[in-house]
């Protein structure tokens, strides 16, 4: 059995975008892969539009908690560390591949387009999985 690869999804409050990467990495790479999200500046809890936009797909949000990075370093190396939108806040992190996604905040969003932003998350979580042979 091969070691699984080591994902890092990285934004500013680990509140919406770096939870809903981190959840659907597990969702599509299962035992493939090890997924952690951490925030450079976190808010301490899960946005509960984040919540509800993942129990949509039957995935639970609420076993997820809102980390510091200092909390998930312990994990490093990383195969891959992906950034969203927190720029110069996001120091390095041992890894073999850093990717910088573009992903507008969707905290105020309403639902319907907090979903679109949600469903992009999967879409660019997918594409990196088959990058790195996943």
């Amino acid at each position: 059995m091969s070691t699984p690869v080591k994902l890092l999804f990285v934004c500013v409050e680990n509140a919406n975008r770096s939870q809903m990467s981190q959840a659907f990495a597990r969702i599509l790479g299962g035992d493939a892969v090890e997924a952690y999200s951490a925030g450079s500046r976190p808010s301490g809890v899960v946005n509960p539009k984040a919540i509800a936009a993942m129990r949509e797909l039957g995935y639970d949000l609420t076993t997820h908690d809102s980390k510091s990075l200092q909390e998930v370093e312990r994990f490093a190396p990383f195969d891959a560390v992906v950034t969203m939108g927190c720029g110069d806040a996001c120091p390095w992190m041992p890894a073999k591949k850093f990717v910088d996604w573009q992903i507008p905040d969707p905290k105020y969003m309403e639902p319907a387009e907090f979903n679109e932003v949600r469903d992009y998350i999967r879409q660019q979580v997918q594409q990196l999985l088959q990058e790195l042979g996943v």
